[in-house]
């Protein structure tokens, strides 16, 4: 296992772990984390080996979470990286990487710009809703670095919370989100309405017409582009340039 050294980070660098989310370091949370959020994972890995993932490729993970697609990936590629800035996540992750016995995972304390990569350039990196805890300058930042760990023509596989509407609809489209959700859960096992007030007042969820150029002016060419029919999410492959 190892930890990426944040030693000599400059001063002015964001500090991610105050803006890792007040959830993703509540214990309680990341112990249900896999009930609440099903991160699609084997369909996910599926479509990363119609792109190219084989099983010789390094596959980087940034904000692997509890590590759903870092464990899923494991079996059909060479080396898994996953990468989190929790380390209340990362202890659930090493935990699962251990009992599953994936010998090829490697798991690294730091985040979108600490994480310091090692070894040849990585073939495929994937990120699942976790960039939006940047704000938008960061996030190109961000995404420059993952366009770092990349080799030529290497995939990005980006997912997240952005917004596929116009300004005028940003009061109504975000209300009628949060009304979509109970006030409460029974199990605990559920999101309610005040986890997406949260999401939407103290992250950093953008635009698609924001982020998109963001990541082409990043160094990438997006090859695919879905946004969910609520105008709400957003899925992109694309490569590096």
């Amino acid at each position: 296992m190892a930890e990426a050294q944040t030693a000599g980070v400059p001063g002015w660098v964001l500090d991610e772990m105050a803006h890792a989310g007040r959830e993703n370091l509540d214990p309680d949370h990341v112990t249900r984390y896999d009930l609440k959020e099903d991160a699609g994972a084997e369909a996910e890995v599926a479509l990363l080996r119609a792109h190219g993932l084989a099983p010789d490729a390094t596959l980087v993970d940034m904000g692997a979470g509890t590590g759903q697609v870092a464990l899923a990936a494991a079996p059909t590629c060479g080396r898994v990286v996953a990468v989190d800035v929790s380390p209340v996540m990362l202890a659930r992750l090493r935990a699962q990487v251990e009992a599953a016995g994936r010998h090829n995972v490697e798991v690294v304390h730091a985040g979108f710009l600490t994480y310091d990569h090692q070894g040849p350039p990585a073939d495929v990196v994937y990120s699942r809703w976790a960039l939006h805890h940047l704000p938008d300058m960061w996030k190109v930042v961000a995404l420059r670095r993952m366009r770092g760990l990349l080799r030529p023509g290497g995939l990005l596989r980006l997912s997240d919370v952005a917004f596929a509407f116009d300004p005028s609809e940003v009061e109504e489209r975000i209300e009628a989100w949060c009304a979509a959700y109970p006030d409460r859960s029974a199990s605990g096992d559920d999101w309610v309405r005040t986890d997406v007030e949260e999401h939407v007042r103290d992250e950093h969820s953008t635009f698609t017409w924001l982020l998109e150029p963001m990541v082409e002016r990043c160094g990438f060419r997006i090859e695919d582009a879905s946004h969910s029919d609520d105008g709400l999410t957003a899925a992109y492959l694309a490569r590096a340039v």
